[in-house]
């Protein structure tokens, strides 16, 4: 079967059906918004092309509906899910997403870049993140386990960055259901870079190709 650019929306269905359970000590839960897309072109046009994509990844830009979909997989919280620490939620952005997906069919794997405009800062980010290295998901019935560790940020020419390796695991226990990720995180001004390598496989990340597209992610932000 080809794995093709929506291997993300593959990640979406792996989600679809994951949820619900307590972290010890605190009890509250609460549920993500529907994502609302707040189109801005000047995002679409600092995307890379198509052909900036290491050469065995074949992208595609994602139309509106998809990239929104597309963010909730990179987080590992879908719109209307209930996340446990309710704190642990991610900050909706004041524009965007726009993305733009790259498949290796080969690997079972996918390459994507999303830029939002936000009006919180990596710094905020790090903090939630440290703090929850552990969130439990639901949604429509299906629960999952997003585990989240921290690794050294990127050095690059960017007001900040940070680096994390991240894994949704489905209860259900199906197996080649557990989406493993590897993200590099930028930000210049308003502007938030996430470059994400996304395998259904435990296998090693092409962390090479990562860090080249990120590095031109970000290049090409800072250029505007």
């Amino acid at each position: 079967m080809s794995f093709r650019p929506v291997g993300i929306a593959i990640a979406a269905v792996v989600l679809a059906g994951c949820g619900d359970s307590t972290i010890s000590g605190n009890p509250t839960a609460s549920q993500s918004s529907v994502t609302i897309v707040h189109t801005d072109s000047g995002l679409t046009r600092l995307l890379p092309g198509a052909s900036q994509f290491p050469s065995h990844y074949e992208a595609v830009t994602l139309p509106v509906d998809a990239a929104g979909q597309a963010a909730g997989d990179l987080d590992g919280v879908l719109p209307g899910a209930t996340i446990d620490p309710a704190t642990c939620a991610p900050q909706a952005p004041t524009a965007g997403p726009v993305v733009m997906v790259g498949t290796d069919d080969h690997a079972r794997a996918t390459l994507t870049v999303e830029l939002v405009r936000t009006d919180q800062n990596l710094a905020t980010l790090r903090d939630q993140l440290q703090r929850c290295g552990t969130v439990k998901v639901a949604r429509a019935g299906a629960n999952a386990t997003i585990t989240t560790e921290m690794d050294p940020p990127p050095p690059l020419d960017a007001d900040d960055t940070l680096a994390l390796r991240r894994t949704v695991s489905s209860e259900s226990g199906s197996a080649g259901m557990t989406r493993h990720m590897q993200t590099l995180l930028g930000q210049i001004g308003d502007v938030r870079i996430n470059v994400t390598y996304m395998s259904f496989s435990d296998g090693k990340a092409d962390a090479e190709s990562l860090d080249t597209l990120f590095t031109t992610a970000v290049t090409k932000v800072r250029k505007g």
